[in-house]
C-alpha cells in the first residue's frame, strides 16, 4: 500500500503524460541531452528526489547521531568509529558521493528546465531543484566544512573538472540565496501527502531557518520560523498520535520526510530496531537524561529491558520484529517541534527569554512536563539555552540533529571530550575520503587529518 501511495504521489505531482513511464529509470539515464518536454523536467525532479533517497537511508544517522552522546554502539564499522572519535579517510560516512550526485541531478534540472518549460510550473520545479541542492550543500558544509561549490553541469571535456574546496561562507551563501529562490517559488501546498515528501515553501523556510541558526543569525532565523508556525499546514501531534510522526508518516507535524517504499528502502532497521545487533542503542547518558513523568520515554526505546538495546520510535512502542530487512518507512528531516526549539533558542538569543520559554513550554506539557520558568530552567539546566537543548535531545533523539546542535552551539568538545576524547576544533569535520583525492589532485585534506 505504501509503495503504490508513494508512487501515486510522486508521479501526480511530477507527470502529466504516461510518457514518462516508457522512459529509462531516472537513476541511470545520461542528463545531457535529457531535458526535451515537460515530462522531462518533471522526470528531472523526481531524479534528484531519487538520489536523496540514496543520501539519507543510512548516513542521516551516521552523520547526525553516530558522533553524539545519545548513541551506543557494539558494531565494528562506521558505528564503532564515529562513537569512539577514530575516524579515517577510508570510513564509508566520510564519502560525499551520494551528495553530490545529488547537487550534479539539480544543477541540470536548474540550467535544463526553463528551457522547457515556462511560467509558474517551471519555476516551481527549478525551486524545487535548488532547495534540494542546498539541503544537500548544507549538510556538505556541516560534514567537511570547506567543501567544492559546483552549480554548473558538467557537459564538456573543456570544462574543469578538479574544482579546488570553497570556503564554506560562500557555499552557506549559495545556499541561502537557492532557498531564497525556493521560497518564492515552490507551491504553498501541493495537497495531501506530497505536502510532505516535496519540498514547499513552507519546507524551504525550515530549512532556512536551520541554515541561519547554523550561522548565528538569529534575527533571520526567528522571522522564517515564524513563518513555518504560522503555516497551517503544520501543527503538532498529540502525544497519543505522537509516534504516528514516525510510523505512518505524512503526519500534520511533519514538513519534510524523505520517501521510501518496499522498492526505495532505507537502514532504519538495522540502525535501530534489531534490538542486540542492531548499529546504535541508547547510551545511558541519554536514558538518564529524562525528567521524571516524560511520556515520550516508553515511545521512544525499550524501557522493560535492563540493558535497553531497541529503539522503536521509529516503528512503535513494542515493536518486536528481529528481520535485518530494509525500512519502507520515511524518514522524518525536518518536523514542527524541530522548529519550535529553534525558535525558542533564536528567542533567547535576542533577549526575549519569556517568549523563548512559552515555545519550549508547549513541548514539555506534550511530553506531560511541567512548565519552566526562568528560575527553574536555570535551577535544572544552568540556563534557558541549555535547557532547550535537551528538550532537543530528547524531542528529536536519534532523528539526525543532536551532532550537529553540539556542534552549531560549540559545546560538542565539552560533551563529547569525557566519552571519546574529543579534544580539537579540527576534528568537529570529517575526513575527505581517499577515493575523492584520488580522482581530484586539487583537493587538500582537511587538517586534522593530514
Amino acid at each position: 500500500m505504501k509503495k503504490i501511495l508513494f508512487t501515486i504521489v510522486l508521479f501526480s505531482v511530477l507527470s502529466c503524460s504516461e510518457d514518462i513511464l516508457d522512459k529509462e529509470p531516472v537513476s541511470s539515464f545520461s542528463a545531457q541531452g535529457f531535458y526535451k518536454t515537460t515530462s522531462d523536467a518533471q522526470a528531472g525532479v523526481y531524479g534528484i528526489y531519487d538520489a536523496v533517497q540514496s543520501t539519507f537511508r543510512v548516513n542521516f544517522a551516521y552523520w547526525g547521531e553516530g558522533r553524539a552522546d545519545a548513541v551506543n554502539t557494539n558494531h565494528s564499522g562506521d558505528p564503532l568509529v564515529l562513537q569512539q572519535n577514530t575516524l579515517s579517510r577510508t570510513i564509508n560516512s566520510a564519502r560525499w558521493n551520494s551528495i553530490y550526485e545529488t547537487i550534479s541531478r539539480a544543477n541540470y534540472a536548474i540550467k535544463y528546465i526553463p528551457q522547457v518549460t515556462d511560467g509558474d510550473f517551471g519555476l516551481q520545479l527549478v525551486g524545487q531543484a535548488r532547495a534540494l541542492r542546498a539541503l544537500s550543500y548544507f549538510y556538505a558544509v556541516r560534514i567537511w566544512g570547506d567543501v567544492p561549490l559546483i552549480t554548473e553541469p558538467y557537459e564538456s571535456g573543456e570544462q574543469d573538472l578538479f574544482i579546488k574546496r570553497t570556503d564554506k561562507e560562500a557555499v552557506l551563501d549559495q545556499i541561502v540565496a537557492d532557498l531564497q529562490f525556493a521560497v518564492e517559488n515552490c507551491r504553498e501546498s501541493y495537497g495531501g501527502a506530497k505536502d510532505r515528501i516535496l519540498i514547499t515553501q513552507g519546507g524551504a523556510n525550515a530549512l532556512l531557518t536551520k541554515v541561519y541558526m547554523w550561522r548565528k543569525d538569529y534575527q533571520n532565523a526567528n522571522e522564517t520560523a515564524d513563518k513555518v508556525l504560522n503555516n497551517s499546514l503544520y501543527s503538532l501531534m498529540s502525544i497519543n498520535d505522537w509516534s504516528r510522526i514516525f510510523t505512518t508518516g505524512y503526519t500534520n507535524e511533519s514538513i519534510f520526510e524523505i520517501g521510501y517504499d518496499e522498492t526505495q528502502t532505507n537502514a532504519l532497521r538495522v540502525l535501530y530496531a534489531l534490538g542486540s545487533d542492531s548499529d546504535y542503542f541508547p547510551s545511558d547518558k541519554f536514558r538518564n537524561s529524562f525528567e521524571d513523568d516524560d511520556l515520550r520515554k516508553n515511545l521512544i526505546y525499550d524501557i522493560s529491558a535492563e540493558q535497553p538495546r531497541k529503539i522503536w520510535k521509529f516503528f512503535g512502542e513494542g515493536f518486536d520484529d528481529e528481520s535485518p530487512e530494509p525500512s519502507s518507512n520515511n524518514i522524518v528531516l525536518i518536523r514542527l517541534a524541530d522548529i519550535m526549539l529553534l525558535k525558542a533558542e533564536a528567542l533567547n538569543k535576542l533577549g526575549e527569554t519569556q517568549k523563548a520559554l512559552e515555545l519550549l513550554n508547549v513541548i514539555r506539557k506534550r511530553a506531560g512536563l511541567s512548565e519552566l520558568d526562568e528560575a527553574e530552567a536555570i535551577a535544572m539546566y544552568g540556563d534557558v539555552e541549555s535547557a532547550i537543548l535537551h528538550e532537543r535531545l530528547i524531542e528529536l533523539s536519534f532523528e539526525g540533529h543532536r551532532w550537529f546542535d553540539l556542534v552549531r552551539t560549540g559545546r560538542a568538545i565539552d560533551v563529547m571530550q569525557p566519552i571519546n576524547g574529543l579534544s580539537d576544533e579540527g576534528n568537529l569535520v570529517w575526513p575527505i575520503h581517499e577515493d575523492a583525492l584520488n580522482r581530484n589532485p586539487n583537493l587538500e585534506q582537511n587538517s586534522f587529518y593530514q
